[in-house]
């Protein structure tokens, strides 16, 4: 009878059994079904890398500020007596007691090519130099036109040199940088810090093309993630950016939010409210998973890889068992990992137990009525 009314028995999903079965079935070839020990968790944890700052972004400490477009320069050009190229500029107070002869340019803005013009010259390549490059390859240029000329190039208005600063902090803004080499909690301080707590909280840092994350309380327990920036780096504050979905016979069902330094099975479990007393199946307790396919060695073959590289895995815990307990403290949830706990079998004889007495109660109580 139980069987029979399986079809049409209300059920939060598949029973323990269920999933067993499911796992043999020809759609379901690939997936594997791990029971989660203690060897298992061992083996995941020792594959969790993090990519860092320090070594995802570098920790070069010498700053070099480069120029870019829209910045504003000002060039200026000495030349020793008896001045050849120069001759008819004036000196002036820039001018040394050797009589050498200043002229300073008027000051350009770095065009859309990234250029700027110097008499005699042309257009000469100034975004993506320091103004220290740029000044020798103009002297270098000039060498054989002007007598000893000498050349200073002084970055008068900055448009370029900033991190931008955004996300979940008190205002975000972007901060200039200079020769002092601002680092990442630099940048963080100038914008009033974050809102949420520390420990709540994940830095992500994008420069060009790289993206890399990191917990800000890591960033701050550890100097070496304390990085230089780069002129045009992006940091942002995430609060809680990951997320796992509980479902089946626990406390609340729902997506929850965690932080960037991950969370175990336990305090998954606890968060969703732990398993309902009267219906859950403490031998039911599951996690799926895409993993990467080099994480384990897969009980099942042919393993089913996705497109980018995953294997579907629904990780099985048996709370039944007192050292499951240590297990689940030591298994970290990964995003969007979903959590079920199936019913146990007992509610489902409950359940079809109390739809025969729905039915037959009203019948005997009529009979008994017209005797």
């Amino acid at each position: 009878m139980l069987a029979g009314c399986a079809g049409v028995i209300p059920t939060s999903g598949p029973s323990s059994a269920q999933i067993d079965r499911a796992a043999q079935a020809p759609n379901a070839t690939g997936i594997q079904i791990v029971d989660l020990t203690d060897d298992v968790a061992r083996k995941l944890l020792a594959e969790r890398t993090r990519a860092d700052f320090s070594s995802g972004l570098g920790n070069d400490t010498a700053f070099q500020r480069r120029l870019g477009i829209g910045d504003t320069i000002q060039v200026s050009i000495w030349e020793a007596p008896p001045a050849t190229l120069f001759g008819a500029a004036q000196t002036d107070a820039k001018s040394g007691a050797s009589g050498a002869h200043a002229t300073v340019l008027p000051d350009q803005t770095i065009d859309g090519d990234g250029n700027i013009s110097v008499p005699f010259i042309g257009l000469l390549k100034a975004a993506g130099r320091t103004p220290t490059q740029l000044q020798l390859d103009i002297m270098a240029r000039l060498k054989y036109m002007a007598h000893n000329p000498q050349v200073l190039v002084k970055l008068s208005q900055n448009v370029t040199s900033y991190v931008t600063v955004v996300g979940d902090v008190e205002k975000s803004n972007r901060m200039q940088l200079t020769a002092r080499g601002e680092r990442l909690l630099d940048a963080l301080a100038s914008a009033g810090g974050t809102r949420q707590a520390i420990d709540k909280i994940t830095i992500q840092v994008t420069r060009g093309d790289k993206v890399v994350s990191l917990p800000l309380e890591t960033v701050i327990r550890d100097p070496h993630q304390n990085v230089p920036l780069h002129a045009g780096d992006v940091v942002t504050a995430l609060f809680q950016p990951y997320s796992f979905t509980s479902l089946g016979a626990t406390g609340k069902n729902q997506e929850f939010n965690f932080e960037a330094q991950g969370i175990t099975l336990a305090q998954a479990l606890a968060r969703a409210g732990g398993l309902e007393d009267s219906r859950s199946d403490p031998r039911g307790v599951f996690i799926f998973r895409l993993e990467d396919a080099n994480a384990l060695p897969w009980p099942n073959t042919p393993v089913r890889v996705t497109a980018d590289g995953k294997v579907p895995v629904v990780y099985r815990v048996n709370l039944k068992d007192p050292s499951s307990f240590f297990v689940a403290q030591s298994f970290m949830i990964d995003n969007k990992d979903l959590l079920y706990v199936s019913n146990a079998p007992i509610t489902e004889i409950q359940k079809v137990l109390n739809l025969v007495f729905s039915v037959a109660y009203p019948v005997v109580t009529g009979v008994q009525t017209f005797k």
